[in-house]
Order: C-alpha cells, then structure tokens, then sequence
C-alpha cells in the first residue's frame, strides 16, 4: 500500500461515536524554506517541497555562518512554509475539529483551506485553533498551511530553533465538551481532591449536562467518584465545581512521584458527549521565610538546575526519549528541581518532571517591555540588537502566560510560577542613565502579571529572578513576589533576610561554586538554588567559532563532565568517589577524564578527588598515596600530586571505615576499534583500545551510517566545532561521539555502523 494510501486509510479511521479522539498531527507535512506567495493556496504546486515528519527546527540544520548572531549559535532564522493536506470522513459532521500546535518559533500563521485561523507571535506559547466552520468532508482534502516567520534572527539571547518544533495535534469532540485545559485538579487538604471543569456547549439547542468524575489511584484503582448537573445554554460555558475524599492518598514526592487521574466524563442529555483523562498528583507545598522550602510538611531544599530547551544537536526539534535521558542523568547526580530558562517549555516536559520526581519553576518570559541586547558579533562583542519578544509584549504577555498557567496548572512537579528573568538587569535596557527605561515602571508591569497569575492559581506562589536586589528592592519590585528569586546574588542574602523578615529568598540562578551552595547550604531560610545550568546549550555563544555555552553538568551529548560528580558529591545521598586529572593553569584549567600523560615521569600529575565519603584513599598501581579525610561536607574536593606513571589511579571512598564507592583512571592503550552502545535512540560511539577502555584523547573522524532507519544528528560536547549535525561525518571528542537515530515507519531491523580510518568498525542492531 502507498504512503498516501495509508494516511487517506488512518485519517478515514476517525470515529463519529467517539467521544474523543486525539491524535498526533506530525506525520506527513511538506516543508518549504522562504517565503512564497500565496502559500496556504490550495492551487500551489508544493509537490517540489520538502517530505518530513514534525517536530522539526530548520535552525540547527544550518549552516554555520559568523554573518548569524552569537547568541542563537551562529545558526540561520528566516521564512518557512509547511502544509499538509489530508481528508476527514463524512461521519464527523456535527462533530468539533481542533488543532494544537504545542510551540512554533516564531511569529506564526496558520490556515485552514485558505481561511487565515490566527497569528500567534510567541514562539513558545500552545495555542489551538477550531477548524470546523472550514473543513471538507468526504473525498475532498483539506489543506493546512503554516507560514513561519524568523527572519529576525537575533531576537532572543539564547538559541531559539525555527519552525514547528513541538508536537502538533488535532482533537475531535462533540459540541458539548471540555475545552482546552478546561480541567483544573488542586489539592486543598492531603485527602481532599478539588476540581473545577469548564464545559462548553457549541450545539444550538440547551443541553442538559452531567459531570462524572472519577479518581483513579496510582495502580489504577477508583477511589472517589464525583457527579453533577448543570443545563447549559447553547453557546455558553459551564464550570463544575467538585470535591471527592481520596483513603489514604499516596503522595507525591521527588523521592515517590504518585501519580493519580482524574477520569472526565461528561454527558449530555444522557449520552456520553466527552472524555478525558487528567493525571496530578497529591502534595502539599509551602514557603517560609526562616525556614524554606516544604514538600508535604518535609522541609526541602532546591537543588536546581536552569534548563534551556534545546536538546544539543536536535536543536528545539522535540523529543521525549532525549529529554529523558537528560532528566534521568541530573537525577542520580541528585539534582530534584528545574528552572524553565526563560520560557514555558514542551507540554511533555512537565509530564516527565511529574513521573521522574522534580520540582518545577516555570517561567514566562525573559524580557517585558523593553528590548535587551541580543549579541551578534560573540558574547558582550560588537554592538548587539534588541528586537525581541518586548515588541509584542504589551498585547501578548497576558495571553501567552494565562496559557502558561492554564496548561501547566495540573501538575504536581510545578512549584514556582516566574513571570521573568533579569528584567531590571541594569543597563539592559533599565537604568538611571539618560536613554534608558527607568526601573520604577517595573512594578506596574508586575503587578498586572501577578494579578493575572492568580486569577488562574492561587495555590502556587508567584516568583520573579531578579539580577539586580538592591534596585528591586528601592523599587518595591521584590516586595510583591511571593518568592523573591536571586541570580547570582549571595552576598545579598544575609543583609536582606535581616531587612525585610518575611521575604522568602531562593537562588533562582547561580553558578557552580562551592560557596555559592554553602549560602543556601547553611542558611536554613534560603529555600535552595538553580544552577546555571545543567546541561550545555545552543546559544549566548562566544565569538566565532563557538555554537555555545559549556556551562552545564553535562555536555551537548548528555555526557556526564566532571561538574557533574563534584554536584553529586554534594547533593546525593548516594556514596560517590571520583577522581579526575587537572590539566593547565587558570583560566585554560580543565579537569580530564583520563590517564595518559606525557612528558617528564618525574612530573606529578595534579589529580581532584570529589567524594560524599568520610574519606578517600587514592592508589596509583596499586599502592596507597595516603588515605585523607573530608572535614567539611560542603567542600568535598580532596588533592593529590600523583607520579606520571602509566597505569591505574584508583580512588576508594569509605564510610564508618569500609569501601562505599570507587572510581578509577586507566591509561588507554592506542586506539584499535569503535564501539556503539544505545540508549534508546541515542547511540554512543566510543573509541577504544583492545581491552575496551576509552581512548580520551583519540581525535579520529567517524562515518555513521543507518539501515532501516534515519542518522537524524552526529555530534559531540565539544562547543566549538561548528561541523553539520546531520552530515554523518565527524571528529570524536574525548573520545567519544553521539548518533541520533529515527527508526523506520516500517518498523523493523534497525542497524548502525560507525567507520574511522585505521579503526575495526563497529555496529549496534536493534
């Protein structure tokens, strides 16, 4: 059967006696990079346009191009078109046809048979769209054009990505039903289950209407069930109001994330109209002044960390598996909190912070009314631009965050509402100096986004990052926040939980350093801290040549660096032992991940020990270079000179005096062959020598290839090599590479083979 067969066979499987139907919209479009004249026509000759499945971020697949802004990683914007036809049965008439788009960066225009739908300017806002009063039923298709427009590339001061990168969806209900986030789940008391259900009725005649809803625990058993009647009138909306009691609740932590559902059942004149299923979870939070953070009555610190969207070299291209990779790093590195840097994220996002354990800060923007300098020439170079998102903002900063909250109201994981990050960062653009924007009109704004905060939800706490404390404060600015968030602020700390003896402190942003942690560490009333950031990101780039930041836990692959260890030997409760080399002075200071040193033997090797262990003994070869305990918990870094010798450097970490976690350095051999280990569709490919250890400093040129599927990126940690992701053809770094694979539509054999010159091949088969 054809392509086209079988999409016209899928689409024709929708069902008028659903209740509900949802299905994913990203298979099937045609894409078209420029703009073109008249591109939601259905008369448009597109059978020359490019064939691809969403989500899809034209952006990262370059090139590379120092005339690009440093801040969105050298990488192109400009115009793209996407269009897809398809055919709705004629068993739908009566039915609601709706479709979410979950993201599109940015500026963008959608139609629907050449109905022009709306223009959303945001790129990060889920937006849905009715279809129904344009559609075709029956053998005549439908057509729906999107028009993308990034032409201004240095609008943001971090990577971006360009097109629909996100999931798309098309829903198809009954005129009665619940509208888009129209459930709102909240838990009052620890048994006590309150829901609040908007329900609409777009028929023409009055409907009476009853509201089912059940509570299904974590295993899927009913536990309460909830029933009310309501007649709506037609083209009005109805919001139910139900309480249930919940036996026992399990409830949701970072350690035991217990999901429940809420199972959403409306009828309309005794028919079952709509269905739904809403998944919360059953916690209780609170902020105090003197004593943080409380997580069900536990108090809890943040251990935080800021998270860009983009996923390395997929660029903003959505994807679940490689998120949850990264999410489930940072959690056995013990990290239970992410901060959205400086934007709501993928829907799915927060389904994975809600399953995997972690406290959310959502974030709304990361500029209000006035434009911040987006670097073009390399990071604080040249003379920078200042379109952005401020352009927009006094019409669209109230939708975009009401959407923010409506969507993301639901989940557990999310503890924090941030409504921006910086805005008063001075000089840019607020400040006393003549040409710039005076702080004092920041209030105002915040006020009006607060308010429309808690119009939506009053159950989390409002929080805003600011960079500049002394400023807020004369303001009045940190006054109105519930949570007063500090980047890079510590010192700070002391002075104003003295001065203002009920404002809640939390390090929104800060960097790695010990003393940084040991601020909050130490100070019962600091609520935690977010370090900038977890994983390495596109964008805010160095001069050229460099795509990005290295400031992260883990590198663009999701590759655990030595920041890493050192993070979870002050954060986890696992024992931990890990020793790295220290290469180079100063600035150029950098710890390795190996044991293959030349030059003098006579030479000591500085080598960093990071260890949550009462001590740690360190062995080269085999005989002990002494044994050193940890006085101070918050500084677990231990030194050793150790001799230039080849072999193995092995660290012990003990508790109560025996062996509770160990770690070793082994000098690698030459290089002899490659070797491919996946995790789902991430494939590492590893340079080794004949016993299987990782050659660090091998810098061979790998060729991937892929049968039964697609190579979709080749890359590395390495922020500076500005090669193509997608061209299958790249040097390894630190001896190491990662291929990021599609499998085929027809699902089967899946085989990757990776090929260097002088090097035994290698292969993984699924």
């Amino acid at each position: 059967m054809s392509k086209t067969a079988l999409l016209l066979a899928a689409t024709l499987a929708w069902s008028a006696a659903a209740a509900r139907e949802r299905r994913n919209f990203d298979e099937g479009w045609k894409f078209h990079k420029g703009d073109v004249s008249a591109g939601q026509s259905a008369s448009l000759d597109d059978s020359s346009w490019r064939k691809l499945d969403l989500p899809h971020d034209w952006s990262i697949e370059g090139p590379y191009s120092r005339s690009n802004a440093s801040g969105t990683g050298f990488l192109p914007g400009g115009i793209g078109w996407y269009r897809k036809s398809f055919p709705l049965p004629e068993s739908l008439a009566g039915r609601k046809v709706a479709i979410t788009f979950e993201g599109v960066y940015r500026d963008s225009d959608v139609w629907i048979n050449g109905r022009h739908l709306g223009h959303r300017p945001s790129g990060y806002t889920t937006f849905e769209y009715d279809l129904t009063p344009y559609l075709n039923l029956g053998a005549k298709p439908n057509l729906l054009a999107v028009r993308v427009d990034h032409s201004v590339i240095a609008d943001s001061r971090f990577y971006t990505g360009s097109g629909i990168y996100r999931h798309v969806w098309l829903t198809i209900t009954a005129p009665v039903h619940v509208p888009l986030w129209g459930v709102y789940v909240y838990t009052p008391a620890a048994a006590l289950v309150s829901m609040e259900t908007s329900v609409v009725n777009e028929s023409k005649a009055p409907a009476a209407v009853r509201l089912v809803t059940a509570v299904e625990d974590p295993g899927g058993r009913e536990v309460a069930t909830m029933e009310t009647e309501e007649r709506i009138a037609p083209g009005a909306t109805h919001t139910f109001a139900q309480q249930g009691k919940v036996p026992q609740p399990r409830l949701w932590s970072t350690q035991e994330p217990n999901l429940y559902t809420a199972v959403t059942r409306v009828y309309a004149d005794g028919s079952l109209a709509d269905d739904s299923r809403t998944a919360f979870g059953i916690r209780s939070i609170r902020f105090d002044a003197n004593r943080g953070f409380f997580l069900n009555d536990r108090p809890t610190k943040l251990k935080g960390v800021c998270l860009h969207h983009d996923l390395g070299a997929l660029g903003a291209a959505f994807s679940e598996q490689a998120l949850e990779r990264r999410l489930k790093t940072l959690k056995e590195i013990g990290v239970n909190a992410i901060r959205c840097s400086h934007n709501p994220m993928a829907p799915e996002q927060y389904d994975l912070c809600d399953r995997l354990g972690f406290l959310v800060m959502d974030e709304a923007f990361d500029e209000w009314t006035g434009g911040k300098k987006k670097w073009i020439e390399g990071w604080n170079a040249g003379t920078p631009g200042t379109r952005g998102y401020h352009e927009v903002f006094d019409q669209w900063s109230i939708p975009d965050l009401e959407a923010m909250v409506l969507r993301d109201r639901n989940h557990p994981s999310v503890v924090l509402w941030s409504i921006g990050n910086e805005i008063e960062y001075p000089g840019d653009p607020f400040g006393p100096k003549p040409g710039m924007a005076s702080p004092y009109i920041l209030p105002r704004t915040a006020r009006a986004l607060i308010a429309a905060v808690k119009r939506l939800d009053g159950t989390r706490p409002v929080t805003q990052a600011l960079a500049d404390s002394v400023t807020s404060n004369a303001t009045g600015l940190a006054e109105l926040l519930d949570v007063v968030g500090y980047n890079y602020l510590e010192q700070h700390y002391a002075e104003d939980h003295a001065a203002f003896p009920g404002r809640i402190i939390l390090g929104s942003e800060n960097s790695h350093s010990l003393a940084a942690w040991r601020a909050v560490a130490a100070n019962e009333y600091v609520a935690g801290q977010f370090l900038w950031t977890g994983v390495d990101y596109l964008g805010e780039a160095g001069r050229y040549p460099s795509r990005g930041s290295a400031a992260g836990l883990l590198d663009f692959c999701g590759f655990r660096k030595p920041e890493g260890w050192l993070r979870e030997a002050l954060w986890s409760d696992r024992p931990v032992a890990y020793a790295a080399a220290v290469e180079g002075e100063g600035r150029r200071r950098r710890l390795a991940e190996h044991w293959n040193w030349s030059g003098d033997s006579r030479q000591a090797i500085p080598v960093e020990v990071y260890t949550n262990c009462a001590s740690a003994e360190l062995f080269l070869n085999g005989k002990s270079l002494g044994e050193r305990q940890v006085a101070d918990p918050l500084e677990p870094v231990l030194h050793w000179d150790v001799p230039n010798e080849a072999g193995t450097v092995r660290v012990i970490g003990r508790r109560d005096g025996t062996e509770a976690a160990s770690f070793q350095l082994t000098t690698a051999g030459e290089p002899q062959r490659l070797e491919l280990a996946a995790d789902g569709n991430d494939v590492e490919i590893r340079v080794v020598d004949s016993e299987g250890r990782r050659v660090y400093r091998a810098d061979v040129m790998v060729e991937v290839r892929v049968e039964g599927g697609e190579l979709v990126a080749l890359d590395t940690g390495d922020v500076t090599d500005m090669t193509p992701v997608q061209g299958g053809r790249r040097k390894v770094y630190q001896g190491r590479a990662l291929a990021i694979i599609r499998a085929g539509r027809e699902r089967g054999k899946v085989t990757v083979r990776a090929s260097a010159p002088g090097l035994k091949s290698g292969e993984w088969t699924r």
